[in-house]
C-alpha cells in the first residue's frame, strides 16, 4: 500500500539507520503510453542516435579516407597479411573504390590513432561544468545545444581533413567539447523526471540510443562511403543532428511543473514520487563529502574500466575488419554494427527487468545495481579474451564480438545509473564527474591499439583484447566489493532530513 503523506525512495534516510535502503513509494502509476516522461525517454533515444553517429563514423569513413591502414609501409619490407586475402584481391592497389574525386590522405596508424582519440579531448573538458550547470539550471538547453554544436561542427569535416590533420584533430576535439554536456544533462533531467520505480527502464531507454546509434551509423557509413563517398557521411549525419534540434526545442521542458502538454495525474505522480530531491542542487555542492564518497570512486573506477573495452571496439573495430579480416568497405560496416543490435535489446531489457526486481522487492537497489554490472562486465571479459584466439575466422570473430557487447548491454541497468540511486539531486553534476574519468579510456584506447597493432599482426590485437577483458575484470571486482545503490548523507540537506523524521513519526503513531 501507498507510504504515508507521499513519501519518496529518495526521502533521506532515518537516523536510526543511514544505511538502511530507501523505502519505494507504491501509488497508481498513471499509464505509461503517450505520457510526457515516455515522449521525453524516445526524443533522447533519437537524441543519443544522433550522438553516436557524430562520433562513431570517423570510425568507418577513416578506412575511406586513406587508402590503407598503413599507406607507407617501411622500404625493402614485404607486406605480410596477418589473414589471407579474399580470392581476387591480391592485386588490387585500391580495395575501397569512391566516386571520381574523392580525396584520400597519406595517414599512417599512428596519426589515425590520434585522429580518432581526438574526440575526447574536448569531451573530457565539459563533462563537469555541464553537469553542474545543467543541475541548476536544468538540463533541456544544454543537451539541445551540444547536439546542435555537434553536429553544426560536423559539417565542415571534409574541409577540415582537407586542410590536414591538425585541422581535423582540432575539429574533432571541438565536436566532443560540445557533445560532453549531453550525457549530464540527461541525467539532470531524469533527476525531476523518473519516478524511482521506474528509473532503469526511462533510462536505459534513452541511454540505449548510443548502441543504436552505432548500430545505424557504422553499415550506413560504409555504404554511403562506396556510393557517395565519404564526405558525403558528415553532411548527413550532420544534417540529421541539426534537424532533431529543432524538435527537442519545441516539445521538451525540464522539469514536469512546467510542461505544457503534461497531464495533471502524471505531474503530481512524478513529483509525489521522486520527493524534495527532484530540484535543482543550486550554487553550491558538497564537493568535499563527494570526492571522500567510496560509492561514488566505485562509479568512477568501475565506468573507467568498462569503457575502456567499450571504446576500444567503438573506435578500432572497423579497422579490425580491415586490416585483419579483409572485409570490404560495405560489410566492415555491418559485422562492425551488429554486435550493438544486440547491446541495444539487451540494455532496453535489463532496464525493465531491473525496474521489476525492485518494485516485487526480490532484491534491493543495491544487489541489482551490482547483479546487472557484474553480468555486463564478466561476460563480455571472457568473450573478449576468446575473440583473440579466433584467428581468420571470420564466423568466429563476429559471434565473440556479438556476444561480447549484446551481454555488455546489461550494466546499463547496473553502474551507469547508479549516480541517480546514491544522490538524484546531485546526479548531473555526479554523471559529470565520473564521465570525465570514463572519458579517459576513450583518449587512450585507440593509441594504445596502435601501438600493439602498428605491425598489423594477430599478435598485437590479440593483445588489445586481452588488456580489455583483464580492465573489465578488475572493475567489476570493485564495484562488488564498493558498490552502492543507497543514497548518501551528504546528497540529504538538513531540512528534508527533519521533513523525513517527521514524516516516519506520523506514520508510527497510526
Amino acid at each position: 500500500m501507498p507510504q504515508p503523506n507521499g513519501y519518496s525512495i529518495n526521502s533521506a534516510p532515518s537516523n536510526d539507520g543511514e544505511d538502511d535502503e530507501p523505502l519505494i513509494e507504491t501509488d497508481a502509476v498513471p499509464p505509461q503510453c503517450c505520457s510526457a516522461r515516455l515522449n521525453l525517454a524516445f526524443l533522447m533515444f533519437l537524441g543519443f542516435s544522433v550522438v553516436y553517429g557524430l562520433r562513431v563514423n570517423l570510425s568507418v569513413a577513416m578506412v575511406a579516407m586513406v587508402n590503407t591502414t598503413d599507406p607507407r609501409p617501411a622500404q625493402n619490407r614485404s607486406i605480410i597479411h596477418a589473414c589471407p586475402l579474399p580470392p581476387g584481391t591480391e592485386n588490387n592497389s585500391d580495395a575501397f573504390l569512391q566516386p571520381g574525386g574523392t580525396p584520400q590522405y597519406p595517414w599512417d596508424s599512428e596519426t589515425q590513432g590520434w585522429l580518432l582519440g581526438a574526440f575526447f579531448f574536448g569531451y573530457l573538458i565539459t563533462q563537469i561544468p555541464g553537469g553542474y550547470l545543467a543541475g541548476h539550471y536544468g538540463g533541456s538547453i544544454f543537451m539541445g545545444l551540444g547536439v546542435l554544436g555537434t553536429a553544426a561542427l560536423t559539417l565542415l569535416t571534409p574541409l577540415a581533413a582537407q586542410f590536414g590533420p591538425y585541422w581535423l584533430f582540432a575539429l574533432r576535439a571541438l565536436e566532443g567539447f560540445g557533445e560532453g554536456v549531453t550525457f549530464p544533462a540527461m541525467m539532470a533531467m531524469w533527476a525531476r523526471w523518473a519516478p524511482p520505480l521506474e528509473r532503469s527502464r526511462l533510462m536505459t531507454l534513452s541511454g540505449s540510443g548510443a548502441s543504436f546509434g552505432a548500430f545505424l551509423a557504422l553499415p550506413l557509413t560504409g555504404y554511403i562511403c562506396q556510393t557517395l563517398g565519404w564526405p558525403a557521411v558528415f553532411y548527413l549525419c550532420g544534417g540529421a543532428g541539426c534537424l532533431w534540434a529543432v524538435f527537442w526545442f519545441i516539445f521538451v521542458s525540464d522539469d514536469p511543473r512546467t510542461h505544457r502538454r503534461i497531464s495533471k495525474e502524471e505531474r503530481d505522480y512524478i513529483i509525489n514520487s521522486i520527493g524534495p530531491q527532484g530540484k535543482g542542487h543550486g550554487w553550491s555542492v558538497p564537493v568535499l563529502p563527494m570526492m571522500l564518497s567510496v560509492p561514488l570512486w566505485a562509479i568512477i573506477i568501475t565506468q573507467m574500466c568498462s569503457n575502456w573495452s567499450f571504446y576500444t571496439l567503438l573506435t578500432s573495430l572497423p579497422t579490425y575488419m580491415n586490416d585483419i579480416l579483409h572485409f570490404d568497405l560495405q560489410s566492415n560496416g555491418f559485422l562492425s554494427a551488429l554486435p550493438y543490435l544486440g547491446s541495444w535489446l539487451f540494455s532496453t531489457l535489463s532496464g525493465v527487468v531491473a525496474d521489476s526486481l525492485i518494485e516485487k522487492k526480490v532484491f534491493s537497489v543495491t544487489v541489482v545495481r551490482k547483479l546487472f554490472t557484474l553480468t555486463g562486465m564478466l561476460l563480455p571479459a571472457a568473450f573478449l579474451a576468446a575473440l583473440g584466439y579466433a584467428g581468420c575466422s571470420h564466423i568466429l570473430t563476429v559471434t565473440f564480438l556479438t556476444l561480447s557487447t549484446t551481454t555488455g548491454g546489461t550494466s546499463s541497468a547496473g553502474v551507469f545509473i547508479n549516480q541517480i540511486d546514491i544522490a538524484p539531486r546531485y546526479a548531473g553534476f555526479l554523471l559529470g564527474i565520473t564521465n570525465t574519468f570514463g572519458t579517459i579510456p576513450g583518449v587512450v584506447a585507440p593509441i594504445v591499439t596502435g601501438y600493439f597493432t602498428k605491425d598489423h599482426t594477430l599478435e598485437g590485437w590479440r593483445m588489445v583484447f586481452w588488456v580489455a577483458a583483464g580492465i573489465n575484470v578488475g572493475g567489476a571486482l570493485f564495484y562488488m566489493i564498493f558498490g552502492s545503490g543507497k543514497i548518501q548523507p551528504w546528497a540529504v540537506t538538513e531540512e528534508e532530513r527533519a521533513e523525513a523524521g517527521k514524516k516516519r513519526s506520523r506514520s508510527i503513531s497510526t
